[in-house]
């Protein structure tokens, strides 16, 4: 059974971090690019998605949305069948439900919120 697990949200003040992890099973990890997406509140999956930072297979290329370059970090464990976004200088527009993909696979999501 696939399963793509998102953890590591929660509440944060602004300019605070998080890094968020989707573990993966059921599927050969390392020869998916990984994907971050996030949903803003109030907007249905699908809908006003964002794709917020991807990777390669072997971690070696990176991309970001311009709203997140030089704030968040993308990485992954291919070992650990993990990937990993490190967000630095979290924003209240930051706050979202954030989602993990490999291809056709979608994690659960899992709540960041940026308040003071």
């Amino acid at each position: 059974q696939v399963q793509l697990v998102e953890s590591g949200g929660g509440l944060v003040q602004p300019g605070g971090s998080l890094r968020l992890s989707c573990t993966a099973s059921g599927f050969a990890f390392s020869t998916y690019a990984m994907n971050w997406y996030r949903q803003a509140p109030g907007k249905e999956r699908g809908l006003e998605r964002e794709l917020v930072a991807t990777i390669n297979t072997n971690g070696g290329t990176t991309n970001y949305a311009d709203s997140v370059k030089g704030r968040f970090t993308i990485s992954r464990n291919n070992a650990r069948k993990t990937v990993y976004l490190q967000m630095n200088n979290l924003e209240p527009d930051d706050t979202a439900v954030y989602y993990c993909r490999a291809g056709a696979y979608w994690g659960q999501g899992t709540q960041v919120t940026v308040s003071s």
